[in-house]
């Protein structure tokens, strides 16, 4: 069984903690400070230990990534953004072509971040068993509605399908309808409807044809190539939708979509995070990233988050209209990276200067590297490094500056835990102005 997980998106309903590229499966926030991806990552382990993960993701995801799974995770890199088929296509032909993964082998694909109990992730199994019986060309998992909801797809079933074992129940699927008005997801909820959890199994070599029959390709290699000639469409309308064997597995524990703040606050393991104080303040959630202290007195039904993007203060039901807000703040750059070596934040930035700070963890390393368009100046505040200089290579501590001229080739390989502000100066201050060397 191979899973593919969905890693896309960039979380604007959960600004200013989440950004294009910190999106809200990174964020570490729920119970032991995990993230979404990495709580999901580790029950797909415990739950199915056979199976092989692979993550379809963008560039600017993957070293967080790597970050918080660590450098041996299979990635599917989309050049670019094209919904879920074509992600999903491409997965398919990576793990056909550079995995040797049988066409008749089952493929499950589902988002990185459910928040959902192990049970859920045991259903998996359930959906290898009808897909590799034959008994349906498509399984998906239905989730038993508690209360209507617009924000959902739902499921309508037919009749019970021979699933050829009775550890698990199956149904077959007599249509789809896509995120309907409350008073409609009532009525659907009557029919015996379930909520679409966004959950896909086949055989591989079924959506391989599919991909095919939209573009010729012989590998993994040439589907990449021809990226942007996929058409730009979700799973949901290239695939299910036209599917006429399909299945669906319900499933009746916990499973939230964790998309707003309102949905995010109540799974949240403390009302305050940072460096907070409350006073005479209820259903308030307070997550608060800067240095500076967040005071909270005689609030209610409210969330506030601070990070180096900004700061929010809403009430929770007025929240999950964040998004629009946050498409028009116009050429606003991420001020908060993860990176697979650390982490930096900006602290300040004008015409002619900007100022970070960074992490970066013991044993990791920036690469060996230039720039074309601006100055650096390092002021080690913490920890020992290795600093390499064009030729020369030496040993750094707190207090040491450096001066890096652009042009000049330079890496720093941290022996204990580093940080240092980075202060650039220059006209231009894009991260792209980077030429790695190693």
């Amino acid at each position: 069984m191979q899973i593919v997980l969905l890693s896309g998106g960039s979380g604007k309903r959960l600004w200013p903690l989440s950004n294009d590229v910190r999106s809200k499966q990174f964020l570490k926030i729920l119970e032991g400070r995990q993230s979404m991806v990495q709580r999901v990552y580790a029950q797909i382990k415990e739950t199915n230990p056979d199976a092989e993960i692979t993550i379809a993701t963008n560039a600017m995801q993957v070293d967080s990534i790597k970050s918080q799974l660590g450098g041996n995770v299979n990635i599917v890199l989309e050049p670019a953004r094209r919904d879920t088929f074509p992600a999903i296509a491409l997965a398919c032909a990576f793990l056909a072509s550079e995995k040797n993964v049988k066409e008749n082998e089952t493929v499950i694909c589902l988002p990185c971040d459910p928040y959902a109990d192990n049970d859920f992730f045991l259903v998996l199994k359930s959906l290898d068993d009808l897909v590799k019986n034959d008994a349906a060309n498509l399984a998906l998992i239905g989730i038993k509605p508690h209360s209507p909801a617009s924000k959902y797809g739902y499921i309508v079933p037919c009749a019970q399908i021979n699933a050829k074992t009775d550890s698990f129940k199956a149904y077959g699927v007599s249509r789809f309808a896509e995120k309907p008005e409350e008073e409609k997801a009532a009525l659907l909820i009557k029919e015996g409807a379930y909520w679409n959890s966004g959950v896909f199994a086949f055989k591989l070599g079924n959506v391989l044809e599919i991909a095919k029959s939209s573009v010729e390709f012989a590998d993994y290699k040439e589907l990449y190539a021809k990226y942007n000639e996929l058409e730009k469409i979700s799973f949901d309308y290239k695939v299910v939708e036209k599917e006429k064997r399909i299945a669906v597995v319900p499933y009746s524990g916990k499973w939230t979509d964790i998309g707003t703040w309102q949905s995010l606050a109540h799974e949240m393991p403390d009302t305050a995070l940072g460096n907070v104080t409350k006073h005479n303040a209820h259903n308030a959630f307070v997550v608060n990233e800067l240095d500076v202290p967040v005071i909270v007195m005689g609030l209610k039904d409210i969330v506030i988050a601070a990070s180096p993007d900004g700061i929010l203060a809403a009430d929770l039901n007025e929240s999950s209209g964040l998004k629009p807000l946050v498409d028009k703040l116009k050429n606003a750059r991420p001020m908060y990276e993860e990176r697979r070596w650390g982490e930096y934040a900006v602290l300040s930035m004008d015409e002619h200067s900007l100022v970070k700070h960074l992490f970066i963890a013991a044993g990791k390393s920036i690469s060996y590297q230039l720039h074309k368009y601006r100055d650096e100046v390092w002021v080690i505040t913490a920890g020992e490094g290795i600093l390499t200089l064009d030729d020369d290579v030496k040993n750094v501590k707190a207090g040491d500056v450096i001066k890096i001229n652009r042009g000049q080739k330079h890496k720093i390989v941290a022996v204990t835990d580093l940080q240092f502000k980075e202060v650039q100066l220059g006209d231009k201050f894009d991260e792209n102005d980077i030429e790695r060397l190693d």
